[in-house]
């Protein structure tokens, strides 16, 4: 139930040094004179005090444990808060989890339930809230200025304004519609539509970022294809300094997409490595058509992918034909075992491979360049604009979609209550990204900007 106070872990699980237990309800403070035994000496609000926790049942001593308590609504949550910052200790933790259980109202709280009371306090939105998530699951600094960016309101405000905006083009509208015999001036209500359009273009503009928050956020895709042989797996490994693949001089050793997670700059990168390419003999049949899958897979994710490495053997007496039809400006084409083939550039003196990057697998020559060369294109494309926040969720981008729809429809209508419906539509889809949808607004913009019933 809402009303209940609600308790939980709130650092990591496990043994540590400290462990912090949030409280946070209408009795958060009452746990206190329980843990305490109505010890006078409870800190202040806001004030971190050290004290003395017993078992109120053996009326043992439980730990020693820094206390600071907040009060409603000045708090994470917006309500009473009390946390204990105690030993990390499964059993010093288990006890207070116990005791704290057995106080009337009081119950441990759910998945997301101190963020969510948070949201519905009105002390943050969602965009906010997810951005606590997305803080909490930064692996790189890239990611983590993101989602601090976000949790900031950097989004929200955004949004909010262009609400704002939609809001009083509607307003303008709603009065034409319900209040036709008051004196509405036509300079006012000609403002809506060329508002409503303004709003669309910039709905648009931020749509088309090429996704970078949503890669930010869960990783850039790089794919490694090439020929069977080429060094694939190798390079793989060089790059994740561990051994991710199988290597072997045995064609059609990876059967399936392998992936590893990098860290290329401070952007996250999931790195795969795919079946060599030999299209020409896919097969549905016997031993070969687990292998064809592989390498029906490994053409997809390279269709699909960010960006694609193009592999090629540097001991080949000519490149791979299926590799080349692979090379475009989402491709980085690379030259393998440079360290066996001295005359790797008249061997490869083809279109497309007289600026390739020549490595070494085996002896790590020219790897330092590649991920130089890497990290360059990567931060060009996840480049994000510190004026103008990115999308990072595909939720965001649904209702920004259908918000655009929504203006479209309304610029197409000649009726003032048909573009006034689809207004609404499109004012409730861009609410629904930061959850606050508000109708009284209309009422307030309508009689704050034509004085209307004075």
């Amino acid at each position: 139930m809402s009303g209940d106070t609600i308790f939980a872990l709130s650092s990591a699980s496990g043994k540590a040094g400290v462990s912090v237990v949030r409280v946070s309800g209408d009795k958060a403070w009452q746990t206190l004179d329980v843990l305490t035994q109505g010890d006078n000496a409870k800190p202040q609000a806001r004030y971190a005090k050290m004290l003395k926790l017993s078992n109120p049942v053996s009326r043992e001593t439980m730990d020693h444990a820094l206390v600071i308590g907040f009060e409603a609504p000045n708090s994470f949550t917006g309500e009473d808060v009390v946390e204990y910052h105690c030993h990390g200790s499964p059993a010093v933790l288990e006890e207070l989890f116990s005791v704290l259980g057995t106080i009337e109202g009081c119950r441990m709280a759910e998945h997301g339930e101190f963020t969510r009371r948070a949201f519905e306090n009105n002390k943050m939105d969602l965009t906010e809230a997810e951005a606590i998530a997305d803080l909490i699951d930064a692996e790189t600094m890239a990611q983590k200025h993101q989602a601090l960016a976000q949790m900031g309101g950097s989004l929200s405000r955004l949004y909010n304004q262009w609400a704002e905006d939609l809001t009083k083009a509607l307003a303008y509208i709603e009065a034409i519609i319900d209040f036709p015999d008051e004196e509405v001036p036509d300079e006012e209500t000609a403002k809506a539509r060329p508002a409503i359009e303004a709003l669309l273009d910039n709905i648009k503009d931020h749509l088309n970022d090429g996704r970078r928050g949503e890669r930010l956020r869960d990783g850039l895709q790089i794919v490694i294809v090439g020929a069977p042989n080429a060094g694939k797996s190798s390079l793989v490994n060089a790059l994740a300094q561990r051994d991710v693949a199988i290597v072997s001089d045995i064609a059609g050793t990876t059967r399936d997409i392998i992936e590893t997670h990098l860290n290329l700059g401070g952007y996250p990168v999931i790195l795969s490595d795919t079946a060599g390419l030999r299209p020409d003999q896919i097969t549905n049949e016997g031993h070969d058509k687990i292998e064809s899958e592989g390498i029906k897979r490994a053409l997809d994710r390279a269709k699909n992918a960010d960006l694609r490495i193009v592999l090629f053997d540097g001991s080949a007496e000519e490149p791979d034909k299926h590799s080349l039809d692979l090379i475009d400006e989402q491709a980085l084409v690379v030259i393998n075992k440079a360290d066996i083939s001295a005359n790797i550039h008249n061997v490869f003196h083809v279109k497309h491979l007289e600026n390739a990057l020549e490595i070494s697998t085996k002896t790590g020559a020219g790897l330092d360049v590649l991920v130089k060369t890497l990290t360059e294109v990567i931060s060009k494309r996840m480049l994000v604009s510190r004026e103008t926040p990115s999308l990072t969720r595909q939720r965001h981008r649904d209702a920004l979609d259908n918000c655009v729809a929504s203006l479209k429809v309304a610029l197409s209508q000649t009726l003032p209550e048909l573009m006034a419906e689809e207004l609404r539509h499109a004012l409730s889809k861009l609410g629904r990204i930061t959850g606050r949808v508000d109708v009284e607004d209309l009422l307030d913009v309508i009689f704050k900007d034509f004085c209307i019933g004075k």
